[in-house]
C-alpha cells in the first residue's frame, strides 16, 4: 500500500513538473528578413519591432517563458533566407519569422516542411508576420505556417467595399511590384472592383522589379497620360516612399489606395501634401488605443521611431496563449493548440482558423490627414497621420480557402 502511495505521489509529481515546465524557458525565435539593401530601413524597423515587444512579454505572460530574438538578414533573397535558416537551426532555434516578400516566404515554407518529414523531433514553427501572397494560405498552405497579417485578397475584399461608395473614383491604374504579392493585388483588383463597382475602368497597369527602381517618374507620367483618377498599389518601402515622391514632384493630384503607407520612408515621402488624397488598408493603425497604443508610445520613446507591424504583437499573443494551453514550447504541441486557437487581440477579437491557419481579424481604412486632437499620432514626426475612415469586422474581408492541409 505504502509503495502504490508512493507510486501515485510519483506520478502526480511528474505531472505537475511536466504541466509547468515551460515556466522560465527561454524561446529563441528567428527573424529573418532585410537588413541590407533598399528595404533595409523597413527590415531594421521590424527587428527593433520584435526585439521591444520580446522585452517586453518577457516582464510577464500566460506561459511564463522568456524570448530571445536572434536577427539575421536574408538581403530579400529566397536563396540566402534558406542559408539563414540553416545558421538559425544551428543555433536550436524551433521558430522562425519573416514577412518581407512573399517569395521568400514560399521558399522559407518548403524547407520548413521538408526539415519537418525527416527530422521528428526537431520541428519548427514559421511565424508569417507580413507576406501576404494568398497561396502561402491555399494550394500551398501548410500546418508548420501561421499567417498573422491579411493576406493580399482578404485586404483588396475590404478596400474594393470602400471604393464602391466613392463615386468620383472612375479610372484607375494599377502600379505594382513584380512579384507574388503585386501580382495578387492587380489579380484580386480586377475581380472585386468587376464585381462591385462595373463601371470603372481599369486605364493602365503595371509591374516594376520589387526594391531595385530608383525613379518612378516614368511610370508617374504613364499615370498622368491615361487620364487615372486613383492608383491602387500594394508596394512597400522604398518602392512606395519613391511612388508617391514622384508623385508628388510631377503634381500627380489623384487618389491613392494603398496596403503599406504607414511603413518607415513613406511618410516622409509624402509630407504635408497628398491630404485626403492617400488611403491604406491594413489591420491595424497609428491612432488605436489599448495595447497598440502602449507598445506604440514605448516604442516612440525608445527609439524615436514608429512601430506599425502590430501583427508581432498578435504573435506573441497567441504563442504564450498556445504555450499556456499546451504546457509546453515544445513547437509540435504548441501547433497543435495554436490550431483554431481563439484570444481577444490589439483589434478585438481574433482567430488563427484551423483551415489554412489564416489569422481572422478587423481590418480598418485610414486616410492620410493633418493630425490633430483626435487622432494625434504623427509618423516620422510629419505633422500629419493615417486617421480611420471606416472598420471591417473580420466577417467583412474573411475570404474562402482551397487549403487542403496535410496534418502531421
Amino acid at each position: 500500500m505504502l509503495f502504490r502511495k508512493l507510486g501515485m505521489a510519483l506520478v502526480l509529481t511528474s505531472f505537475c513538473v511536466a504541466a509547468t515546465a515551460q515556466k522560465g524557458e527561454t524561446v529563441k525565435i528567428a527573424w529573418i528578413d532585410p537588413l541590407s539593401g533598399l528595404m533595409a530601413p523597413v527590415g531594421s524597423n521590424q527587428l527593433k519591432s520584435l526585439q521591444y515587444l520580446a522585452e517586453e512579454y518577457n516582464k510577464g505572460n500566460a506561459a511564463g517563458v522568456k524570448f530571445e530574438i536572434i536577427g539575421l538578414d536574408n538581403k530579400l533573397s529566397p536563396a540566402e533566407s534558406l542559408n539563414q535558416l540553416k545558421s538559425a537551426m544551428d543555433q536550436g532555434v524551433r521558430y522562425i519569422t519573416q514577412g518581407n516578400g512573399s517569395s521568400v516566404a514560399g521558399a522559407l515554407v518548403d524547407a520548413v516542411n521538408k526539415h519537418n518529414e525527416r527530422n521528428p523531433g526537431k520541428e519548427i514553427i514559421f511565424l508569417n508576420h507580413s507576406a501576404v501572397d494568398p497561396d502561402l494560405t491555399n494550394n500551398k498552405c501548410s500546418y508548420w505556417h501561421f499567417r498573422f497579417d491579411a493576406d493580399t485578397s482578404m485586404k483588396m475584399e475590404a478596400l474594393s467595399t470602400f471604393i464602391k461608395d466613392m463615386p468620383e473614383v472612375k479610372k484607375i491604374y494599377l502600379l505594382n511590384q513584380n512579384y507574388s504579392h503585386g501580382q495578387q493585388v492587380v489579380k484580386y483588383a480586377k475581380e472585386t472592383l468587376s464585381r462591385k463597382r462595373p463601371d470603372i475602368q481599369i486605364v493602365g497597369e503595371d509591374l516594376h522589379p520589387l526594391a531595385q527602381v530608383r525613379d518612378f517618374a516614368p511610370y508617374i507620367a504613364k499615370i498622368k497620360a491615361s487620364g487615372a483618377d486613383s492608383v491602387i498599389t500594394g508596394n512597400w518601402g522604398s518602392d512606395l516612399a519613391l511612388l508617391v515622391k514622384a508623385a508628388n514632384e510631377a503634381g500627380y493630384s489623384g487618389k491613392f489606395f494603398t496596403y503599406y503607407t504607414g511603413v518607415t520612408g513613406t511618410p516622409t515621402a509624402l509630407g504635408q501634401g497628398a491630404a485626403g488624397r492617400v488611403y491604406q488598408v491594413s489591420y491595424a493603425h497609428y491612432n488605436m488605443t489599448g495595447p497598440m497604443a502602449k507598445y506604440r508610445d514605448g516604442f516612440k520613446a525608445k527609439f524615436n521611431d514608429d512601430l506599425y507591424t502590430g501583427s508581432m504583437i498578435s504573435i506573441f499573443d497567441l504563442l504564450t496563449g498556445a504555450m499556456a494551453q499546451a504546457k509546453s514550447t515544445d513547437p509540435v504541441k504548441v501547433a497543435a493548440a495554436m490550431h483554431g486557437f481563439k484570444f481577444k487581440g490589439f483589434n478585438g477579437d481574433m482567430e488563427m482558423r484551423k483551415f489554412d491557419h489564416q489569422l481572422q481579424q478587423t481590418l480598418f481604412v485610414t486616410v492620410w490627414q493633418k493630425a490633430d486632437k483626435k487622432f494625434p499620432y504623427s509618423p516620422e514626426n510629419t505633422g500629419m497621420t493615417l486617421a480611420p475612415v471606416k472598420t471591417f469586422e473580420p466577417y467583412v474581408s474573411s475570404t474562402p480557402t482551397s487549403c487542403q492541409m496535410k496534418m502531421p
